[in-house]
């Protein structure tokens, strides 16, 4: 009786051990796709915004949504803020600041030159700025009358 006790328990404890390993590993796996679950959904913003960097990095391409300063050079406050003025009609920008008189120096035929001029910030989204630069390089025309 001893004996068939004794191997009935070897049986038991050999069952019990193997049933314990495997849910351990099965704990182990499932703790662990936890962990990457929330893991991933709490960086989800950060890798989401370092994708986008990349991406405009390596195409050379803006991310639609997203919004972007542009920073125009004007002769004088007039022009300034004509321009900034058609820009707003065409709604083509959230906002424009226009900051006067400031102080430029470049290179022009090998020679230092300072000049004064006024400068624009233009806030729009990102997905606007080819429209915004296409507009302010376009010509003057005689019937629309605006710059």
């Amino acid at each position: 009786m001893t004996c068939v006790a004794t191997s009935r328990m070897e049986w038991l404890f050999q069952r019990c051990h193997k049933e314990a390993v495997f849910f351990s590993g099965f704990r182990s796996v499932l703790l662990m796709s936890c962990l990457l679950l929330v893991l991933s959904v709490s960086m989800y913003p950060g890798l989401w915004s370092i994708g986008v960097q990349l991406h405009s990095a390596f195409t050379g391409s803006y991310a639609p949504g997203h919004h972007s300063l542009l920073l125009i050079n004007s002769p004088n406050e007039l022009a300034a803020r004509d321009i900034g003025r058609a820009i707003m009609e065409r709604q083509l920008a959230a906002s424009i600041n226009i900051l006067a008189r400031t102080s430029t120096m470049y290179y022009w035929k090998g020679e230092i030159q300072d000049a004064s001029e006024v400068l624009m910030l233009v806030k729009t989204k990102t997905s606007r700025i080819q429209q915004v630069m296409d507009f302010v390089r376009s010509p003057v025309t005689p019937q629309d009358g605006t710059i």
